[in-house]
C-alpha cells in the first residue's frame, strides 16, 4: 500500500490538485458573499468568468491566480468572485436576479458582465458603483498586474488607461 500513496501522489502532482510549492492561491468567494463584504467595505470587485470546459480558464488558475504575488495583491485590494458562466443556480446582484438562458447556454449574468460577448476566460472588474469592465482573454501575472493595479490603486478615477499605461513600472 505505501506505492499505492505514491502513485496517488504522482497522479495528483500531474493533474495539477496538488498545492503548489511556495504558492498562496487566490481565495475565492462567491458572489453574495461579495455582496455582503461591500455593504461593509467598498473595494472593486473581480470576478473570474469561466466554465468547466475551458482549457485557458484552467490555465489561468495554475499559472495566474495561483502566484504569490496575484493572490496576495487581490486578497488586499478586491473581492475576488469565481463564476461559471453557465451556471444554472440564480445569481443575484444588486437588487437584480439573473438566470440561466437555454437559448444562449450561459447565465444571464454572464450576459451582463461581458455586455453581450462571451469569451473565457474573462476578467471582470467592477469598480465601486461603476459598469463592469471586461478583459477577455488569458492573462499571465504581468499582464494582469497592470490592470488589477490600475483598479486596486484607484488610478482610474483620475487618469486614462492610456495614460497610466505609459508610466506603469511592473514587479510581477
Amino acid at each position: 500500500m505505501v506505492w499505492g500513496a505514491g502513485i496517488l501522489g504522482v497522479v495528483l502532482l500531474l493533474s495539477g490538485a496538488a498545492p503548489r510549492p511556495g504558492g498562496e492561491a487566490t481565495t475565492w468567494m462567491t458572489v453574495d458573499q461579495a455582496a455582503d463584504k461591500l455593504q461593509h467595505e467598498q473595494r472593486p470587485v473581480l470576478i473570474d468568468l469561466y466554465t468547466t470546459w475551458c482549457g485557458w480558464c484552467k490555465e489561468m488558475d495554475r499559472r495566474t491566480y495561483s502566484s504569490k504575488k496575484v493572490a496576495a495583491y487581490l486578497g488586499e485590494k478586491f473581492y475576488t468572485v469565481k463564476v461559471d458562466a453557465e451556471t444554472h443556480s440564480v445569481i443575484t446582484w444588486q437588487g437584480r436576479s439573473y438566470s440561466y438562458n437555454p437559448q444562449f447556454r450561459s447565465n444571464e449574468f454572464a450576459m451582463y458582465l461581458t455586455h453581450g460577448r462571451l469569451e473565457f476566460p474573462t476578467t471582470i472588474i467592477i469598480p465601486p458603483g461603476d459598469a463592469p469592465q471586461a478583459i477577455p482573454g488569458f492573462l499571465e501575472p504581468k499582464d494582469l498586474e497592470l490592470l488589477v493595479k490600475y483598479f486596486g490603486e484607484g488610478a482610474y478615477k483620475t487618469e486614462g488607461f492610456d495614460v497610466y499605461q505609459k508610466s506603469f513600472k511592473g514587479t510581477w
